[in-house]
């Protein structure tokens, strides 16, 4: 029985969420539909966190939470309304819509263009999130979203500013151009930010044959490994087809994860000295020693 309740928590909670936007969406502007579900898709992962946590020693004190309630907020909820949409304006008035419009099926059903643009914007955010680990300067900033040295799912808004600035030019701006529909923009929204909760969360689940094609909390964990080898795989932001397809996708089956974080385990964590960090070039090394991963336990 437990292990049936681990394997369906996801699928089920994830589908809840989607058909309450569904069934809103008929009566409402999809944009209050999305925030609505979402917020009562946290609401169900918050239950699963304090009732069925993967770990005890990830549960979150108060000032943790605070800490990163403020980092969703500024980064997650205000910096998309001030980035997407004056670009988005400002773009309009010099690029004619109808030229990309053309590009986009916007004649299929709404469930196949949302695939469309998961399929597609992840490939963007791949490489994105690639380069981000490969980049010195870029990771400099990424570290940031690095930095907890354990995971539940309010810390997954914890975004160094300019690079979720970055990232929201990619997952928002070329879809609005192409004249995306707003119902098609939300039902993104909603398995976006769901499967982004999961991903960071501290819930018991196993996903199975999920995990070929989900990014999910089992593969996204190594990627907050703090051993480097380690943490510079399982790339997908929603799917993990493409890191499949550029050999990437790294889920140990004889072992799970263990300590998390940056290589300096002093790193500063409050959101306002994290604004900083990027600019004090190799703090999050610190010259501490590089962990090594379990050979054996590699595949």
């Amino acid at each position: 029985m437990t292990r049936l309740i681990d394997t369906a928590t996801y699928p089920m909670v994830v589908a809840s969420t989607v058909a309450v936007y569904v069934v809103l969406a008929s009566a409402m502007p999809p944009t209050f539909a999305s925030y609505i579900a979402v917020a009562g898709g946290a609401s169900a992962i918050t239950v699963l966190e304090i009732l069925r946590p993967h770990r005890q020693r990830w549960r979150p004190d108060q000032r943790t939470i605070l800490n990163d309630a403020v980092f969703l907020a500024v980064v997650q909820m205000m910096l998309p309304v001030i980035v997407t949409l004056p670009v988005t304006i400002w773009l309009s008035g010099r690029i004619s819509p109808s030229g990309f419009q053309t590009f986009w099926p916007h004649d299929q059903p709404i469930l196949v263009q949302v695939v469309a643009m998961l399929v597609v914007g992840d490939f963007f955010r791949y490489w994105m999130h690639r380069a981000a680990h490969q980049s010195t300067r870029l990771w400099q900033f990424h570290a940031v979203h690095h930095s907890p040295k354990k995971l539940y799912w309010l810390n997954v808004g914890r975004f160094h500013p300019f690079e979720k600035a970055v990232q929201l030019l990619v997952d928002s701006l070329p879809f609005a151009l192409l004249g995306v529909d707003d119902k098609v923009l939300a039902g993104y929204f909603v398995f976006y930010a769901i499967n982004g909760f999961f991903q960071h969360s501290n819930c018991r689940v196993r996903l199975g044959f999920l995990n070929y094609v989900v990014a999910g909390p089992e593969l996204h964990r190594w990627h907050h490994s703090r051993i480097i080898d380690e943490s510079d795989r399982n790339f997908g932001n929603n799917l993990i087809v493409w890191d499949t397809l550029f050999g990437t996708r790294y889920l140990p089956a004889d072992r799970e994860v263990d300590e998390l974080g940056l290589l300096n385990p002093m790193y500063p964590d409050g959101f306002v000295e994290q604004l900083t960090t990027p600019f004090q070039f190799g703090l999050e090394k610190a010259n501490y020693p590089t962990p090594q991963p379990d050979q054996a336990g590699q595949k």
